[in-house]
């Protein structure tokens, strides 16, 4: 039985269609009466799935644990280079 109630959706595309072809999202009543614009909307539901690859993906989690390996060695690699510049400038004596 079919109640007679009509419901707004997003669909998302896949960039990847190897995982899955599309993303359906419900759309809430209040979300277009709150003022979202519809690019809002599509946009907001483009980060959501976005999240969701990241977070459930083999190729999401190693990018997600790549990033603070990343920060880690580039402030190794800033502090390195702050020592070799200003060491000379200002010599420690012990």
């Amino acid at each position: 039985m079919v109640k007679g109630v009509t419901r707004q959706v997003v669909v998302v595309k896949s960039p990847d269609p190897k995982l899955f072809e599309q993303a359906i999202f419900l759309l809430r009543e209040e979300a277009l009466d709150q003022g979202a614009s519809e690019e809002q909307v599509l946009k907001r539901a483009q980060q959501v799935a976005n999240a969701y690859l990241l977070r459930s993906t083999p190729q999401g989690r190693r990018r997600r644990a790549m990033v603070p390996l990343l920060f880690t060695l580039l402030g190794a690699a800033l502090a390195t280079a702050g020592w070799l510049l200003l060491g000379p400038v200002f010599p420690l004596s012990f």
